[in-house]
């Protein structure tokens, strides 16, 4: 298939310097890691597990009435204003 591609500067700069490196034609270079990078794509994560954390009861509201900012605070500070 032929096509045109729009090609970043500095993807163009590094692209240029693999194709003299490996001694190859520009072509040969850009479907090798077209493949690559497919290839990765179709791979399943990254072995790494997925992170779970395990939930915590932690008991009962103490406070009757969390909308009252003042008394929610006054209670944390162990004020006693009422």
């Amino acid at each position: 298939m032929r096509t045109t591609l729009t090609i970043d500067d500095d993807v163009a700069v590094r692209l240029e310097k693999l194709r003299h490196q490996r001694d190859d034609s520009f072509k040969a270079i850009v479907n090798d890691l077209l493949r690559r990078g497919l290839g990765e794509l179709d791979r399943p994560g990254d072995g790494r597990p997925e992170y779970r954390t395990a939930p915590h009861a932690s008991g009962r509201c103490r406070l009757p009435n969390l909308d009252k900012l003042a008394d929610v605070l006054a209670w944390a500070e162990g004020d006693d204003f009422k």
